[in-house]
């Protein structure tokens, strides 16, 4: 008959984390499907076990189907990602999709996510949120993308490596304005865990002077409409003098003008071609 498939959560971070039922899972399995052999061998040595072990990274997918096989032949298997929860923004999904048609048995065996432990301490709404891991490489696909959350008014999560941080900043700082609140959970678990609460722009500005390390998790606040956002104070709507100088300090910043006047529009009652008009002859004059 056929074996069992275990979707095993490993820590994020501190391996005192460790739960012992993952412990145990590890040490029951016949063989162990990892995202990355050489970060899973150091957990098996810490727990002083020794497994025959395969890979299940997307650029060796192929070999799902030779996994499962052997699942279907009997042997039980531990499917685990370099940290967190395996299949979450992992390419290990596609296995258990396989693995559920197939009819085989697939056991959760959970324990700590970035996400989700992000997210209960970033001090954002987290009544309701929208998991949205790694945003598309192509830069046509991630503005597509961030467009289409532009009127999102759930809390929103977002995963990325340090590398792509300041590049990712910059692209929701044009998406959402740079008054959007934003949590950067930096190292989570580890010994240099950082949780920085801003706005877009003030962590843009941040990570201009300071090079980003480690992995982030970036929870920002959704747009705020609906029958819970709060009624805005007449006297606290921008002028357009006051919407054309935040858009010169986007300017000075190095974004262009069209960027500018459509950042500094953001919660106001101007377009942006109105901004953009105003910085043109305020430019004029000067």
């Amino acid at each position: 008959m056929p074996g069992t498939l275990y979707i095993v959560a490993t820590p994020i971070g501190n391996l005192d984390d460790m739960p012992p039922r993952v412990a145990a899972t590890f040490g029951l399995a016949d063989f162990v499907a990892a995202e990355d052999t050489r970060v899973t061998l150091r957990l098996l040595n810490h727990l002083g076990l020794k497994k025959p072990m395969v890979s299940y990274y997307e650029h060796a997918l192929g070999r799902g189907a030779a996994i499962l096989a052997r699942v279907q032949a009997g042997e039980s298997c531990a499917l685990c990602s370099d940290a967190g929860m395996p299949c979450i923004s992992d390419p290990g999904e596609q296995i258990v999709k396989d693995a559920l048609a197939q009819n085989i048995r697939v056991v959760p065996v959970p324990g700590a996510s970035a996400c989700v432990t992000a997210l209960a301490v970033s001090g954002q709404d987290t009544a309701r949120f929208v998991f949205e891991g790694f945003l598309p490489v192509p830069r046509k696909e991630k503005k597509a993308r961030l467009e289409a959350l532009l009127q999102e008014p759930r809390t929103m999560i977002f995963y990325e490596a340090p590398h792509k941080l300041r590049l990712t900043l910059a692209d929701l700082l044009a998406a959402f304005g740079p008054a959007r609140s934003i949590t950067l959970c930096r190292e989570l678990t580890k010994l240099h865990e950082e949780i920085r609460k801003t706005t877009l722009a003030e962590a843009a500005a941040y990570y201009a002077e300071t090079d980003p390390r480690g992995e982030f998790v970036l929870v920002v606040a959704g747009a705020g409409e609906g029958e819970n956002a709060p009624a805005q104070d007449p006297a606290d709507t921008p002028t357009l003098p006051q919407a054309v100088a935040a858009a010169r300090q986007l300017l000075a910043g190095g974004l262009p003008p069209t960027t500018a006047a459509k950042q500094a529009a953001v919660g106001t009652p101007f377009s942006k071609g109105e901004i953009y008009r105003a910085l043109l002859e305020t430019a004029d004059e000067g």
